[in-house]
Order: C-alpha cells, then structure tokens, then sequence
C-alpha cells in the first residue's frame, strides 16, 4: 500500500505459561534464540530480547497447556504490538478491520485487546520496553 503509515513497527510475541514457570521458560528462550532476559514486570512477565523480536512468557492464573494436535485445548498465542499513543493506534487499527474486543481486561488503559479480520486477539500496548 503506498503511503500507508505502520500502525507499529516493534513485535512482542506472548506466550501463556503457568505461574512460576515464566523465569524457566524465559531462559530457554533466551538460550534457544541466543537472546538475553530484557526485563522482568510487576505481573510476572519476563521478556526475551533476541535480534529481531521479543518473546514474553506471561503467567496466566489456570493456565492448561495446548493438547495440539489434539483438538480439546487450541495453541495459546498472541501478539503484542508496541505503540506510542494507544488511542491513535486503535483507530488505525480499526479502520484497518479490526474490531475491539468487548472485554477489555485492563482498566488502567495501558493496552487494547481486538481482533484481526480472522478473528485471532491480538494487543495494543504502550507498556513495551524502550528499544
């Protein structure tokens, strides 16, 4: 598309982990891509920064891993896009074909959950680490 404006250049690809399992899961990461543990939140995520991406192992309370190739308990991924201003970021995006989600569990306002035009969530979010 020419002239179009990137809603986000940074990708932050979050796995869901049982709690007390995202410091295990961050170091294999880290070993597996040659990366290094960029940072540790308040919510328990712990972020990978290797060359080109971040993954997040981000503990989620009841967490049941995949049975893939099994059908009873589908992949568990999103992606997380890093923005500046999350309200000029969702307006892109939804004029794009997206479409917020209806729960939006974060009250304080520092990320926005929708949904791609295939129905997968993905997040907005401005908590994104500096570069």
């Amino acid at each position: 598309m020419c002239g179009a404006v990137a809603v986000s250049r940074r990708v932050f690809v979050s796995l869901d982990c049982a709690e007390g399992s995202e410091g295990l899961l961050a170091r294999f990461w880290a070993a597996m891509l040659g990366g290094e543990v960029g940072f540790t939140g308040s919510t328990g995520a712990v972020g990978v920064r290797a060359e080109g991406l971040w993954i997040v192992a981000f503990p989620v309370p009841g967490y049941v891993a995949p049975t893939w190739p099994h059908a009873g308990v589908p992949k568990q991924i999103h992606l997380d896009l890093a923005v500046v201003d999350l309200e000029v970021a969702v307006a892109e995006a939804v004029r794009l074909g997206a479409v917020p989600a209806a729960v939006q569990p974060d009250p304080a306002g520092r990320w926005r959950v929708l949904f791609d035009p295939a129905g997968h969530p993905f997040c907005l979010t401005t908590l994104a680490p500096p570069e």
